[in-house]
């Protein structure tokens, strides 16, 4: 028999409802033809990665010197280390050594480290609502408590409602900047808001929250917008990332945490990484593509043709009537669930779906009575799509 708490969360209708979403598209694919279902499920990025990285996979998988498969350092290959250290040092404009990364399965991985290396039973983890769905499981894998805070009506950070749930239980803030769902921005004036106020409370209580910044998306902005550097806002942050996103390499799973360096017990919280990628079985990052990114991690990624499937799928939504909020970064749009629904966004996807239509309801990210939609598709999908969107809303008239 599995744990009751497992079979709760496994069955419920918000725990995999962008997986579910995916899994029924594959069918109605079979059923109907590719070219007949509009699939905006699954942040699956449709980006061949770039002819660098494919160059740097020619190169490892010639490599078939004694050991190149072996064991390595749990925390990665000592240069891979340093070459993501260059890599974050360039982001955040100051001094990043190897010794404060950690090479990791995927930004999954490293989030769930950095949990189990920080929390204490009951302990717990503020985030603004929306947020990526699967946070709520990571954090309870770990004996925590996710609670989440609402962002203002344009989602952009409610500095304001943060601290007043800030408490003697607080070990961390988790923000995801660009967003999923949202594609918000969180600007460098709120995280500098933000530092001030954990600041503050961690003067007032004897324990100052780590801030923890979800970066997958860092690279994919819009309309000249960039994202914050935190390392220069708050000295108790920590970066936690992957290539999934931004080099097109979701399924390699490789990514990294980064501890900045200011933080006063930065060892202690790289070693407690370290030990938790080591317990929690994943033991060190794959080997190949560790050696692939030290040699790729910069190759350039032309992002516009992102934001041209943005640009096209929001005007097919507004010549369908449906109100979205405008992304800054990353590759959703979240979308208003229409008044007819009274918020009920589960209801409003399955209504989309007897169009051919498939979007991931809000509820499941903290978002009741919106729903994402996933541009990382093809620019003849989001075309295609437009007599399926008008005609979906003009049934509800």
């Amino acid at each position: 028999m599995i744990a009751p708490h497992i079979k709760k969360m496994m069955t419920d209708k918000n725990a995999s409802a962008i997986r579910k979403m995916f899994e029924e598209g594959i069918a109605l694919k079979k059923q109907f033809g590719d070219d007949n279902v509009f699939d905006f499920s699954l942040g699956n990025p449709d980006l061949d990665p770039p002819e660098e990285v494919v160059a740097a996979i020619q190169e490892e998988a010639k490599n078939v010197s004694h050991g190149c498969h072996g064991y390595m350092p749990n925390a990665g290959y000592p240069f891979v280390r340093d070459a993501i250290a260059d890599k974050i040092q360039k982001e955040q404009g100051i001094p990043v050594l190897g010794q404060n990364v950690v090479m990791t399965v995927g930004a999954a991985s490293a989030l769930n480290c950095v949990l189990k290396a920080i929390l204490s039973p009951e302990d717990e983890i503020l985030v603004p609502a929306p947020f990526f769905a699967e946070y709520r499981h990571y954090v309870r894998n770990h004996g925590g408590v996710l609670v989440e805070v609402p962002t203002k009506a344009d989602f952009s950070l409610d500095v304001e409602a943060i601290k007043s749930r800030l408490s003697e239980k607080t070990a961390a803030v988790l923000i995801n900047s660009p967003n999923n769902p949202t594609g918000r921005i969180y600007s460098r004036k709120d995280i500098e808001s933000l530092a001030a106020a954990l600041c503050e409370h961690g003067k007032n209580c004897g324990r100052l929250p780590y801030l923890i910044c979800d970066e997958p998306y860092r690279a994919i902005t819009y309309d000249g917008a960039t994202v914050a550097p935190v390392f220069q806002i708050y000295e108790a942050s920590i970066i936690v990332s992957s290539f999934a996103k931004d080099l097109s390499l979701p399924g390699e799973r490789i990514g990294y945490i980064a501890v900045n360096p200011k933080c006063a017990d930065a060892a202690d919280v790289v070693a407690g990484a370290i030990f938790a990628l080591r317990i929690l079985g994943c033991v060190n990052a794959p080997a190949f593509f560790q050696k692939v990114i030290a040699k790729s991690w910069n190759a350039p990624v032309d992002y516009s043709r992102y934001k041209k499937r943005r640009d096209l799928l929001m005007a097919v939504l507004d010549k369908a009537g449906i109100k979205y909020s405008k992304p800054e970064g990353a590759f959703y749009l979240f979308c208003k669930v229409p008044e007819q629904f009274a918020d009920d966004d589960g209801a409003f996807c399955e209504h989309l779906k007897k169009h051919l239509i498939l979007g991931a309801p809000g509820a499941g990210f903290g978002g009741k009575g919106w729903f994402r939609l996933a541009y990382c598709v093809s620019e003849k999908t989001i075309i295609n799509s437009e007599k399926a969107f008008v005609a979906a809303m003009e049934d509800l008239k």
